[in-house]
């Protein structure tokens, strides 16, 4: 009589079971016996059990293998034909997150095992059962007791190290069953083992009654020590049945014409692990909270989750209509192998899947990258926040850097939303020919635009720094497509207009010439190589050889204009102010010849105003 765990229902011995169609398993009322027949004839034995086991991994296969569900049963799972309850519910739960690391620990009892006598199978009190044609299987021995699984999830951190966190969790879950025997007085962890047991999240799915359920690891650690003594007689469930065809009792019943083979519910399981991957990689970058400053990213990934939702839930409802058409001999196995082989002739095919995922994680992370500079700067998510600083009457000037590459037409997601909206998501057979995903260009793979985002990242992070005390001068970060200025751009508004889509801020200039004479040093300063300069301001300082430049010996001079040199002359007035002749003549680390006082010229910095609103400073040592 083949066995099988009981995962939905509360099973008693003689209920009358249709195995062919799975839709309501137990055809509740239905018995080929009376009630005085079986209790003279039903042999029931204590079996006293009791087992621990823990696993790291979150595969449907070994959460089957846990329940011990058979390949039938695991197919109608994965085709939504039961419904799971109890401990069963564990077969639900998947990781969320691909950072996330899982230890599960599987509790399970036995109490007591029922079964038929072989002398009932000669006594049918109702044989009409077998003209109804409504069941192809009777229950005829039960196995009570029960089972908990104890969920304990820890999602790492993006600075930590995944498989740190793997085994470290895993001593943690090890310690459970060693505490519970030493007693709450011997439950002593460090201060590494308290932090990770305040970011354990614990689920909990049992056949127990419990007042309530553990979410944290210290009333996990309680629950398990509990779960021995709570297990009553009369709280004892179905954890597994055997079945006997009823076929075998008698030719006009019903029988289960084919089952799906296990290399096929094989087959189907790796396909929905294959998309659960998918979806944790997703949600991993829905959450990133870069996604958030960036509508155009956001809102491609929440139309690849719609998308890969829908398809989904297609996929599994033409299980659903597939394995009790194959089961009740109605259409052949061909039907599911099918529909699996036009799922991986789709878009959705994984592979595809995970390329879209790989481009849109780099192009996330080149984001990230450039984002981690400008922490300080105001992230301006919408048009509607960027024009209430723009008409702000105290900001005379928006700076803006924007990321103007962001928007653009998606022909996998226009491919994915085709397919959703074709016969082929409802028939998955008619998709004849293979997807294939086109392989572009990114526009961050481009290194031109590379090239041309870091100089522009350069620019106006100096820039910014140089004017943050302009109380009418604001710095922001936007996302505004202009495919004429891929990448990024710099945008310059001036009381609400918008006066330049492509400025470039005046950036460090070369280090100027000195040319020393006995009066004079003359300075040749050279303009930027990026913005317009209009003039420079120079400050200096003279002292003796050796001293310490005071605030106050500094002095500023502005030039005229950019095209003329700097000159300080008169420098026999400060040389008459020292002391009696020694040698050298020190400027800016330049020496001379002559026997004069050794005095320093040093240039603090050089400012470089641009056009009319604007000025970038820059130190040099001279």
């Amino acid at each position: 009589m083949p066995g099988d765990n009981t995962v939905y229902y509360n099973y008693q011995i003689t209920i009358c079971y249709i195995s062919f169609t799975f839709h309501h398993p137990l055809i509740l009322g239905i018995t080929l016996w009376d009630k005085k027949t079986l209790n003279e004839d039903l042999d029931v034995h204590p079996q006293p059990k009791t087992d621990l086991k823990l696993s790291a991994s979150d595969s449907l296969s070994d959460k089957a293998n846990l329940l011990d569900v058979s390949a039938s049963l695991k197919a109608s799972f994965m085709g939504g034909l039961v419904e799971v309850a109890g401990s069963a519910k564990y077969l639900h739960d998947s990781k969320s997150s691909a950072r996330q690391e899982r230890i599960t620990m599987h509790f399970s009892q036995t109490t007591r095992f029922e079964q038929l006598t072989m002398a009932e199978f000669g006594k049918i009190t109702y044989p009409q059962v077998f003209d109804q044609h409504t069941a192809t299987h009777v229950v005829t021995a039960v196995l009570y007791g029960a089972q908990a699984f104890m969920v304990f999830d820890h999602t790492a951190e993006d600075n930590e190290d995944k498989q740190e966190v793997k085994g470290n969790l895993h001593a943690m879950i090890k310690k459970i069953p060693s505490f519970s025997i030493e007693g709450e007085a011997e439950l002593t962890l460090n201060e590494g083992e308290k932090k990770m047991a305040d970011n354990i999240s614990v689920s909990f799915y049992g056949d127990y009654e419990l007042e309530r359920n553990p979410t944290t690891y210290i009333e996990a650690l309680q629950t398990y020590k509990d779960l021995p003594n709570m297990l009553r007689e009369s709280g004892a469930v179905p954890v597994r049945v055997w079945l006997y065809p009823l076929k075998l009792l008698n030719n006009k019943a019903a029988k289960l014409v084919k089952e799906i083979s296990e290399s096929l519910v094989s087959k189907t399981e790796v396909l929905l692990e294959e998309l659960g991957e998918v979806e944790r990689r997703c949600n991993d970058l829905v959450r990133n909270r870069s996604v958030d400053d960036f509508l155009d990213m956001k809102g491609r990934l929440q139309m690849f989750q719609d998308l890969f939702s829908a398809h989904k839930i297609a996929f599994q409802k033409a299980i659903f209509k597939a394995l009790p058409a194959i089961r009740g001999g109605t259409q052949e196995e061909l039907a599911l192998a099918n529909i699996l082989s036009g799922h991986y002739r789709s878009p959705f095919a994984a592979n595809n899947l995970n390329q879209w995922l790989d481009n849109i994680t780099n192009e996330l992370d080149i984001l990230n990258s450039y984002m981690r500079g400008l922490r300080d700067i105001r992230v301006v998510t919408s048009l509607g926040r960027l024009n209430s600083i723009l008409f702000d009457p105290d900001i005379d000037i928006v700076i803006c850097l924007s990321f103007t590459s962001l928007k653009y037409k998606d022909t996998y997601l226009d491919a994915l939303k085709d397919f959703v909206n074709s016969e082929a998501l409802v028939n998955p057979v008619e998709t004849s020919t293979a997807y294939s995903f086109q392989v572009t260009e990114p526009w961050f793979t481009s290194f031109d635009i590379s090239n041309a985002m870091r100089q522009n990242l350069s620019l106006f992070t100096s820039f910014s720094k140089a004017n943050k005390k302009e109380e009418r001068t604001q710095f922001v970060i936007a996302s505004i497509s202009d495919t004429a200025n891929p990448g990024t751009s710099i945008r310059l508004y001036e009381k609400g207009k918008l006066i330049n889509p492509k400025f470039q801020p005046v950036s460090k200039p070369p280090l100027p010439t000195v040319e020393i004479q006995r009066q004079a040093i003359t300075l040749k300063l050279q303009k930027s190589p990026t913005g317009e300069t209009l003039k420079f301001r120079v400050e200096y300082a003279m002292v003796k050889a050796g001293e310490t430049i005071k605030e106050q010996d500094w002095k500023t001079r502005d030039t005229p204009d950019a095209e003329r040199p700097f000159v300080l002359d008169k420098l026999q007035k400060w040389v008459n102010q020292f002391s009696k002749s020694v040698p050298g003549l020190m400027v800016g680390g330049t020496g001379g010849t002559e026997q004069v006082p050794v005095i320093h010229v040093t240039l603090k910095k050089i400012k470089v105003w641009l056009e009319k609103h604007t000025v970038s400073e820059f130190l040099f040592s001279l």
